[in-house]
């Protein structure tokens, strides 16, 4: 079985996609491959929110709610949130992520 793919999006619009393992999750995919735009400093704790991405539109229906937790953190992005804002620590790979799309705010 194949890796799933990410694709990550610096807000300057250069794509960047990777293989990710099954069970990671977005934000630990794009440390161990060097994406610049995610700097998870809480390590996926949901504590900092520097893990902030956007998720592709068509991506963003397909995956669990966020939880309340995650909702709140939210609120605390250095950039912009919007109706696809999502904390990358908390969105696990699996066969559904295969081809997800991730957009990168300009500051976390």
């Amino acid at each position: 079985m194949s890796r799933p793919k990410i694709t990550y999006v610096s807000a300057s619009g250069v794509a960047s996609t990777v293989e990710a393992e099954i069970g990671s999750n977005l934000m630990a995919t794009a440390l161990a491959n060097g994406i610049v735009g995610i700097t998870g400093e809480c390590g996926g704790g949901m504590m900092c929110a520097t893990c902030h991405c956007y998720v592709d539109e068509h991506f963003a229906e397909t995956l669990p709610e966020c939880s309340e937790t995650e909702d709140e953190m939210l609120d605390c992005t250095a950039s912009e949130r919007r109706g696809t804002s999502r904390l990358s620590c908390q969105i696990v790979v699996g066969p559904e992520t295969d081809g997800i799309i991730v957009h990168l705010p300009e500051v976390q």
